[in-house]
């Protein structure tokens, strides 16, 4: 059967493929629109799942609050280029996961459900049609009774959202961005696990050791750094990022205001990215399209 231009341009419109692929595959299903389809997401998923091994340290971490304000919903969509992270694909399936886990609640992201499909199975498609491994990384989501959610997102990069009691929006709001520039571990001192603690106070005092000083003057020493350490941790105790000369304490004092959590996420925070000669990457992409072929 002839396949003709109108064909293949109805092909591309559906699945999203590139020109030669769509008239390899409908010439292939001598002319059946269906079948090519069903063929090219057979096809399509099983070049997925080669992809699902390439490192994604790429892509955006997205924001959602509900309409009332009281619940959140912030995740971490992985690409390996942030030029796929732009696509208006990605960009759909981001906006989906997002609202799934507002909506949903799910326990973990396996039990994400995008139109009551499984997320794995639409992420499958994703990567099939935009040629890269896109991966659900992680997700945060929680709700407020009583106090304000404040979000920040720094170029879609970082996301953060804080619980905040009292104080005003714009308070809040600065608190959010303090949190996405600091990075602080947690609220306050209280947050800091008693492990971690003992960790760092047995390397102060082994440090500490060293200077050969007496027994009681090493414990006055390594006590001093571990307030500089708690303030450099901890969000009350650093030092205000739109005014350093004061804390991030005093400020939401002057404010009569409190935080009661906060969460933040950081695209590819953890991922050991692999670094490769451009040359080299560029013919790796060939060998692999051929290796398709």
């Amino acid at each position: 059967m002839a396949i003709s231009a109108s064909m293949v341009k109805e092909l591309r419109e559906r699945t999203g493929a590139g020109m030669m692929e769509c008239k390899k595959a409908l010439t292939a299903a001598d002319g059946d629109m269906e079948t090519a389809i069903e063929q090219m997401r057979i096809t399509g998923l099983a070049k997925a799942d080669k992809k699902s091994g390439n490192t994604a340290a790429e892509g955006v971490v997205d924001i959602r609050l509900s309409d009332d304000g009281k619940r959140f919903a912030l995740v971490e969509i992985n690409s390996q280029t942030d030029f796929a992270a732009k696509s208006e694909d990605f960009i759909g399936f981001t906006s989906a996961v997002s609202k799934a886990i507002l909506d949903d609640q799910p326990a973990t992201v396996a039990d994400i459900k995008i139109g009551g499909r499984d997320v794995e199975e639409v992420r499958k498609e994703l990567v099939a049609k935009i040629g890269e491994n896109i991966q659900v990384r992680r997700f945060e989501t929680g709700s407020s009774a009583g106090g304000t959610l404040a979000q920040y997102s720094h170029s879609g990069r970082i996301g953060v959202v804080v619980e905040v009691n009292g104080g005003d929006e714009a308070v809040a709001k600065d608190i959010a961005m303090h949190v996405a520039a600091n990075n602080p571990h947690c609220v306050d001192e209280s947050g800091v696990p008693a492990e971690m603690l003992e960790k760092e106070k047995s390397i102060l005092m082994a440090e500490a050791a060293e200077s050969g000083k007496p027994e009681e003057i090493i414990e006055k020493m390594v006590q001093g750094r571990i307030r500089k350490y708690l303030a450099e941790i901890t969000l009350v105790g650093q030092p205000f990022v739109k005014d350093p000369d004061q804390t991030v304490e005093k400020v939401l004092k002057a404010a009569g205001a409190t935080v009661t959590n906060f969460y933040r996420l950081e695209v590819g925070e953890g991922i050991e990215k692999k670094v490769e000669n451009f040359a080299d990457e560029v013919m790796a992409q060939v060998r692999g399209t051929e290796d398709e072929e």
